[in-house]
């Protein structure tokens, strides 16, 4: 990041800066006004995020959307049940009782966790794979209700169609069409019924999600292993919704792990705040995880995930903290050497912006690097079809094949990248953290950052629609350019911007979606130095494209 850390990074927040979580739920019901972009159903790479104290995430854009989805399914023939997922943000209960309103109301059968508690995006994705198996038809599909690891005052939806995982911009697109247009309408066509009178309806089941999810982790993970080795874990929820499910997974398994917080609050007022000074439950930064990185010494290995759970973060006593790319270098190779059930071609899958570290031990593993744009939903039909055995993204989210090669989840899960590094522990005797360093001694030390510079609307316009052919530049820091990419080389899609590779180093630059900067993706195999100096020549060469622009 550009900006400089906040005084109250890795701290408590005083509860006086807090949300007012009573001001949060009051807002959802205010109206938005539908003629302002900002205020309408916007579906980005995870679904339509916002607050409803911005009029942003308000009831209006969830019946809109929820009579959306119900259309949608109509469109696609799916007509099977529709498991639905919710977090711990305050807005997610809001948002769970009008969906239900409206999904009752249009007959879709809907399956809700049977004590009405919380559901983590992977434990849908699980579900819906689950029902799905061998079926031609009553095919089922899913949405979770979070934001993520967003601020506690943001409310969040997804939509996963029957393939399980995050839906592509077809679905998207549609959907969120259709809802701006009852938005616009004042939502004439959405049909609804009383919440009280949805839940007790022919048309919503309660489900036990725990029991069907915990009993099969045992298929993709080596449970065994970790309990027969006495791994000692930490386990932080982060207050979301795996707090539900880390108890059942002890008990079942018999591990010697530790939930160091079951705290369940709104506000997050138990977090440490994330770098500029808000609280955000990232578990991919060393500020909110200020907590669980100081128990480091306490366990063999520890982990936590953002409140879908679908985010990992992994603390080591050999490293402390792992940065994301560094635990999907050592996670893959581990996997592929482990895991003889799965098919001799099956791939690895990256995001373009991930380190290249992955792409050396593709090479070391002789396995097909499949390289996509940013975004879970380019992994879906590799894992789904098992010719990726393991996916990841630099931002803490990855999933992979069970032992026999066939899917688990097509949308990221914390939980098993969590309970795989005490496999990691348990099977060879050290933490992930100090396979890495093995990796790195003899596949190079990567040096990576993201940092972003200020751009308008328009020269973020510019950066989206780029060409190679519009950069005349033959060197990155001093090496000759190797690549000059606006499409993935995995599968040939628009990445969103460029990326410039030479033999020791690239950049990635992309524009924000909601800020006015873009984001500049950076690793070096040389030092600190060379890393500075490709961002320096990252941000000429984009200023040059700008100004020919």
């Amino acid at each position: 990041m550009t900006a400089s850390v906040n005084p109250l990074a890795g701290k408590r927040l005083d509860p006086a800066m807090l949300v007012d979580v009573a001001a949060l739920t009051k807002a959802y019901f205010d109206q938005p006004d539908p003629s302002q972009r900002t205020q309408q159903v916007a579906f980005g790479t995870s679904g339509h995020r916002g607050s409803a104290l911005s009029a942003s995430f308000n009831e209006a854009h969830i019946l809109a959307i929820a009579q959306a989805v119900c259309l949608y399914r109509r469109e696609q023939g799916i007509d099977g049940p529709l498991f639905l997922g919710i977090d711990t943000h305050a807005l997610s209960r809001n948002a769970f009782e009008t969906v239900l309103e409206v999904f009752a109301a249009n007959g879709v059968t809907t399956m809700i966790d049977e004590k009405l508690g919380f559901t983590p995006t992977p434990v849908v994705s699980h579900a819906i794979l689950t029902h799905n198996r061998g079926r031609t038809s009553g095919m089922a599909d899913g949405v979770v209700i979070s934001p993520s690891h967003n601020p506690p005052a943001d409310g969040g939806l997804k939509y996963n169609p029957p393939h399980g995982g995050p839906a592509d911009t077809d679905a998207t697109g549609w959907i969120e069409r259709k809802a701006n247009a009852f938005l616009a309408d004042r939502l004439a066509g959405v049909a609804r019924i009383a919440y009280d009178k949805a839940l007790k309806s022919e048309h919503v089941r309660r489900h036990d999600y725990v029991s069907g999810y915990v009993a099969d982790l045992a298929n993709v993970v080596d449970m065994a292993a970790i309990a027969r080795e006495g791994v000692t874990i930490g386990i932080d929820p982060l207050g979301g919704a795996g707090l539900d499910y880390y108890q059942p997974i002890i008990d079942r398994y018999g591990l010697e792990a530790t939930i160091v917080s079951k705290d369940l609050d709104p506000t997050f007022g138990f977090m440490t705040a994330d770098w500029d000074g808000k609280i955000r439950m990232d578990c991919s930064s060393p500020y909110a995880m200020a907590s669980l990185i100081g128990m480091r010494d306490r366990f063999d290995v520890a982990f936590a995930n953002d409140t879908d759970a679908d985010r990992h973060g992994i603390v080591t006593r050999s490293s402390g903290l792992m940065n994301p790319n560094h635990y999907l270098a050592a996670a893959s190779a581990y996997l592929f050497a482990n895991r003889p059930g799965w098919r001799g071609d099956a791939a690895i899958g990256k995001t373009v912006v991930s380190s290249a570290i992955i792409d050396r031990v593709a090479a070391r593993l002789g396995r097909r690097l499949v390289e996509v744009p940013v975004g879970f939903k380019w992994f879906v039909d590799g894992l789904l079809s098992g010719t990726f055995g393991f996916a990841g993204e630099e931002s803490a989210g990855a999933s992979f094949l069970r032992k026999d090669g066939t899917v688990w989840t097509t949308d990221k899960d914390g939980i098993i990248l969590g309970l795989l590094a005490a496999e990691i522990t348990a099977k060879t005797g050290a933490d992930p953290g100090v396979l890495y360093d093995k990796l790195t001694a003899e596949l190079g030390q990567p040096c990576y950052a993201r940092v972003d510079a200020p751009a308008t609307a328009a020269q973020k316009a510019v950066l989206k629609n780029l060409s190679p052919a519009q950069i005349t530049t033959k060197e990155l820091a001093g090496e000759p350019i190797t690549a000059i990419l606006s499409e993935a080389p995995g599968n040939g899609a628009p990445i969103g911007g460029l990326k410039v590779t030479s033999a020791d180093g690239w950049f990635a630059a992309r524009p924000s979606g909601t800020e006015d900067v873009y984001k500049i993706y950076a690793e070096s195999f040389r030092d600190e130095a060379h890393l500075a100096r490709i961002q320096d020549e990252a941000r000429q060469i984009v200023g040059a494209a700008f100004a020919a622009a």
